[in-house]
């Protein structure tokens, strides 16, 4: 699974529209125009491409690890609100990839955010996608990647998460 399928998944999860998905992509500091978007969201033709159950599907521009990070915090500030420092100004947007294994982390962390999930919140949609694990291992893909507890999120986690987020929000 690349950025661009965690995009359009994320994007069909949530029900945003092309409009929404251009408002979220300046909210993190990415301008990008309906065109850009429908761009980076489209595949490659049928024609172009070999289909088989187990390759990546290829998009027409690939969606950089900086870009869906910027799409994240930007989901973050649609949803919530941006936040501010005590003295009133807007706090600045951090970058937290490092890594392409980072990448499901990250997704888990910024969604949780997002959508004001608890542990427990997140552990049910995942039993949505019939994923059971315990707080223990949820706890251990939240943390930061330098803890000694820190525990990598694998694909299987973040798709059946974002299949959980389909059933949840979408019935």
């Amino acid at each position: 699974m690349n950025n661009n399928d965690r995009l359009v998944r994320l994007r069909y999860a949530l029900d945003i529209k092309d409009s929404e998905m251009t408002e979220i992509f300046k909210l993190g500091e990415s301008n990008l125009s309906i065109g850009d978007v429908r761009y980076l969201l489209s595949r490659e033709s049928e024609n172009e491409v070999e289909d088989d159950e187990f390759t990546e599907n290829h998009y027409k521009k690939e969606c950089s690890n900086r870009l869906f990070e910027s799409f994240l915090n930007g989901l973050i500030v649609y949803k919530r609100g941006r936040q501010m420092t005590k003295t009133g100004e807007p706090v600045k947007m951090t970058h937290a990839l490092k890594h392409d294994k980072d990448v499901n982390n990250i997704l888990l962390k910024k969604v949780k955010v997002a959508l004001k999930l608890t542990n427990e919140d997140m552990l049910d949609i995942l039993e949505e996608a019939d994923v059971y694990i315990s707080k223990g291992e949820l706890s251990a893909v939240l943390r930061k990647e330098d803890h000694r507890n820190y525990q990598e999120c694998g694909e299987r986690y973040a798709r059946n998460f974002l299949k959980g987020l389909v059933i949840e929000y979408r019935g």
